[in-house]
């Protein structure tokens, strides 16, 4: 009998050594927390998530996980809750080449606050971006993944710096070859301050047929249903998108390209002109075109209430180089010089556009998340300035489902990278965010960051008071270089 029961148990030890040589491994296991199915508006208890690499192994019962998989870490969710990575989809780098490394500490900002990727909208420093985005991508630089359109298309001696300045279709064709062969960007962003309505028109329609998404600012003199018509695939700002609930805006487009009326008598014609049912059906045309909208409405907002908001004791003020800093004064010396009438109006025309925002949701619109946080832009943060934007959005009209899918799921819509980003599933980028609370329930949760996962890398809550605090030494270090005699 003894030698039975020695057998027996050493047939169990190997039963149970072959049992646990069977788990598969993985780098690292977020283990007790609760899904948030982003597309679905659901949330999934009891789950744990198995990274492997920069990707996403294995997703199920947190009982199973553990029984299946064993991995080098593993974190302990704690019942918190976990969401795709966000999406800023509208930033900005610029100010000089002297601004190169301000701009370049902005960077971990964007991680620190639950951001994984950004889209650079365009600056003065389109080479310096195109190479930040290779030295990210191949980790040779701390960041979030950035995706870019390198220099924006504009017309001859344009408003903005660090442009590709086209008077002919076949500057168009050279522009948007350096754009694809050259650089390789991500997308094509055209903007209106010179560049000829004819020649907007067929850039958009020449990127399309090569194949690039296009973004961009929409003349005054053309309608915004001929840019869909022509291929647009997002139109940056609410104004824009405002602009289509006109009921006279060809009318009003004709008037302005003949030079028979400025751009502050086209806006009060708009204002005068727009209509809820002319409205809902541009963006229902939006809609059935693909055609995203970017609000920047945050960005609107801060710069409409500069009046009554001076900012001077944001904290975020700390995180911003002192050369940054001096860009915004611009847009401070315009407000400055606004009567009381011209401030009510401000106001009132923010409300209005800002309206507009549900209606885009009832049609069908897929609305995207972005700041346009960066240069010049006063008081408008790069990583804080998202979850603002997003709180604006519910603020207006939207659920907080809807301005979550805004920051996780729209912009992957938009690129066309639904299979690896804005979901937790196997097989998609361990891009991740450990949230305390619901943000299903409250938008505001998005803030109450725990831990971030950035291609498969873990940074606990104090890895990332880390990157606060490292970005608030170095301004503050040049705050003094920039003070000194």
């Amino acid at each position: 009998m003894k030698h039975l029961l020695v057998a027996l148990f050493s047939t169990l030890l190997v039963v149970a050594s072959s049992a646990h040589a069977a788990r598969r491994e993985g780098d690292v296991i977020v283990r007790n927390v609760t899904l948030i199915d982003v597309e679905t508006a659901t949330s999934i208890d009891d789950q744990a998530v198995v990274i492997k690499g920069s990707d996403i192994a294995a997703v199920g019962p947190d009982a199973a996980i553990a029984r299946d998989w064993r991995a080098n870490r593993t974190v302990d969710g704690n019942a918190r809750y976990l969401i795709p990575g966000l999406w800023d989809m509208h930033v900005h780098f610029g100010g000089g080449p002297d601004l190169i490394e301000e701009n370049e500490a902005l960077l971990p900002l964007y991680v620190a606050h639950g951001i994984t990727t950004i889209r650079d909208a365009s600056g003065d420093l389109p080479g310096q971006v195109l190479a930040w985005r290779a030295d990210l991508a191949a980790g040779r630089k701390f960041g979030p993944r950035l995706l870019t359109s390198g220099a924006k298309i504009e017309g001859v001696a344009p408003l903005w710096k660090g442009t590709i300045e086209v008077g002919s279709k076949a500057d168009v064709d050279t522009a948007l070859a350096r754009l694809q062969s050259r650089d390789k960007v991500d997308f094509i962003k055209i903007t209106d301050s010179t560049l000829k309505p004819e020649l907007f028109l067929y850039a958009i329609t020449k990127a399309k047929a090569l194949g690039l998404r296009t973004s961009g600012h929409i003349p005054m003199a053309l309608t915004v249903g001929q840019a869909v018509d022509a291929g647009i695939s997002s139109i940056e700002h609410l104004d824009y998108a405002y602009k289509a609930g006109a009921k006279d805006e060809a009318a009003i487009a004709a008037d302005f390209a003949a030079g028979r009326i400025d751009r502050i008598e086209a806006n009060r014609r708009i204002d005068a002109s727009f209509d809820v049912a002319t409205a809902m059906r541009a963006y229902r045309h939006f809609a059935d075109a693909g055609v995203f909208v970017t609000p920047t409405l945050n960005g609107s907002r801060i710069i409409n209430w500069l009046d009554s908001e001076n900012h001077a004791d944001d904290p975020y003020l700390a995180y911003i180089g002192p050369r940054l800093r001096e860009t915004y004064n611009w847009r401070v010396e315009r407000a400055a010089k606004a009567d009381a009438a011209e401030i009510a109006e401000r106001h009132a025309h923010f409300d209005r556009i800002a309206a507009i925002l549900p209606m885009l949701s009832e049609a069908g619109v897929m609305i995207i998340a972005g700041t346009d946080a960066g240069f010049l832009n006063s008081f408008n943060y790069p990583g804080v300035g998202l979850h603002d934007e997003i709180a604006l959005f519910v603020d207006r009209g939207l659920t907080p489902a809807q301005a979550l899918a805004s920051a996780t799921r729209a912009g992957p819509a938009w690129f066309g990278m639904l299979d690896r980003y804005g979901g937790i599933r196997p097989g998609m980028a361990a891009d991740l965010v450990l949230l305390d609370r619901n943000p299903l329930e409250d938008i505001a949760a998005t803030r109450a960051i725990h831990a971030v996962v950035l291609r498969g890398r873990v940074f606990d809550r104090a890895a990332l008071d880390k990157m606060l605090s490292d970005t608030r030494a170095q301004v503050a270090e040049w705050n003094l270089q920039s003070s000194a005699p």
